[in-house]
């Protein structure tokens, strides 16, 4: 046998990453996400299926929280291990996981307050899952590793970290032992997009762990976001409302500044204020600036001609509470960019409290909803919605831009696939989709690639032979 693997999380799922491998002896966790789909959320609660103490290190491909979030709940629980992973995605999770912990305490005090306001009975709601000191007590445990480097993580396994392309810092992993080897994908990028590097491609292996997340349709034109992100800006300030932007912190931010950015200077759009209303985006944008040659020569040309997509007129970079809240004050229209990116928490909530019922609005989303997310009720046009225990109609237009997606598409997943040698995988599991999704991508390896291909269930384990 050449290892076991258990797929833990992201298994006809999309969130909460999680795959245990058994290893010549050792005992390495790949990712270590939260669970953010609400169905599923309990998963976040539940003792973790092995001794967190029994696991020797972690594998982490990137600082997105649903790859990392369940970092200082592991380690509060035993896990006293190294954290493996490349320096932004170990500068970018600390940053994350401090946020994490923070609007959890935040979440569980009003939710405590109501509780005590509604004079409800019964159990109190829950507490946080995890606290700023086990953040700080996980950070301790990172270990920076660079790209193609080799790296022994126990005796005889060997792991190789690739650029995934996704976002700041990504990887996929190449686990090697005893002439075998598996892939971990990550979370796989797009070719041609602005900012970062180009993803790498697979390497040949022996087995390949693969995410799905679109794995059944396409994008469309990266060429079009530009101008669709013009047309609605316009319209938005043609109807005197204000544009609201659910952002992930990470990537996300970045890529839609770089867009507001080539509009403000070709003077496309009107000059209003755009404000990124997330602390943690600042940090993460303050990151990318640090590790400018990591990013890709195009970003490096616009910073070297003082065109910096991070800092053009009109853009207002918020830190504090009250200056969010200042923002609601600000007549005419203004963009407003807070995470989180699926409207589960964050300071984007506000924004929608105070924006979501006016029909002059415009909420616009740049990323995935997954299923049972706030963001995904509104995008499917539910309405009313649950905000803060109260009912609230939804008129703002709603508004997607699907070609922001950092993950690659089905095209895309199979390019990332195309140097893997004349030898096939012996098998490909597919992961990190909703279960029609990954079922459908599987189909379009067996249908088109002639792979060996499967979707793993939640909690199921596979001998790796």
């Amino acid at each position: 046998m050449f290892a076991k693997l258990t797929f833990l999380g992201a298994a006809e799922s999309v969130t909460g990453s999680r795959y245990l491998l058994d290893v010549n002896g050792a005992r390495l966790l790949i990712d270590c996400g939260m669970v953010q789909e609400r169905n599923l959320a309990d998963r976040n609660w539940q003792p973790f299926p092995v001794p967190p103490a029994s696991i020797d290190a972690v594998l982490l491909t990137h600082a997105h929280i649903d790859h990392c979030g369940y970092l200082p709940k592991l380690a509060r629980d035993g896990f006293r291990g190294p954290v493996h992973a490349t320096l932004p995605t170990a500068e970018i999770a600390k940053t994350v996981l401090m946020d994490s912990a923070r609007l959890q305490a935040e979440d569980a005090a009003f939710k405590l307050k109501r509780h005590q306001r509604e004079n409800r009975k019964g159990p109190r709601p829950v507490g946080p899952l995890y606290t700023i000191a086990d953040v700080e007590q996980c950070c301790s445990h990172f270990s920076p590793v660079q790209y193609h480097q080799p790296l022994t993580v126990a005796p005889g396994v060997e792991v190789t970290f690739t650029d995934a392309g996704h976002i700041l810092g990504s990887a996929s992993l190449h686990i090697r032992s005893n002439g075998k080897s598996i892939v971990f994908s990550g979370d796989i990028g797009r070719w041609n997009r602005p900012i970062i590097e180009d993803p790498d491609f697979c390497e040949p292996a022996d087995f390949v762990v693969m995410e799905s997340t679109y794995g059944d349709r396409l994008h469309e034109q990266t060429s079009l976001i530009e101008e669709k992100l013009c047309a609605i800006i316009n319209d938005t300030v043609k109807r005197g409302g204000n544009l609201i932007i659910p952002t992930f912190a990470i990537e996300r931010a970045q890529e839609v500044l770089y867009y507001f950015n080539t509009l403000v200077r070709a003077k496309r759009i009107p000059p209003i204020l755009i404000f990124v209303d997330s602390p943690m985006a600042v940090t993460v944008t303050q990151i990318f600036e640090h590790h400018m040659a990591m990013l890709d020569a195009e970003m490096n040309q616009l910073v070297r001609n003082q065109q910096s997509p991070f800092r053009f007129p009109g853009l207002k970079m918020v830190q504090t509470v009250d200056e969010s809240k200042g923002i609601n004050s600000i007549k005419g229209t203004i963009a407003v960019m807070a995470g989180a990116g699926m409207c589960t928490g964050g300071r984007i909530k506000h924004h929608l409290a105070n924006n979501l019922s006016r029909p002059e609005c415009t909420v616009l989303f740049v990323g995935y909803q997954a299923v049972g997310t706030l963001g995904r009720l509104i995008e499917n046009g539910v309405s009313p919605i649950r905000l803060f225990g109260q009912s609230l109609p939804v008129r703002a237009r709603i508004e997607q831009l699907p070609g922001f997606s950092a993950h690659a598409d089905r095209n895309e997943l199979l390019q990332w696939l195309s140097k893997i040698g004349p030898t096939p995988p012996r098998n490909i599991f597919v992961t990190h989709g909703e279960p029609e999704t990954a079922r459908a991508f599987s189909e379009t390896l067996r249908r088109e690639k002639n792979f060996s291909s499967s979707v793993p269930k939640y909690g199921e384990e596979a001998i790796l032979e």
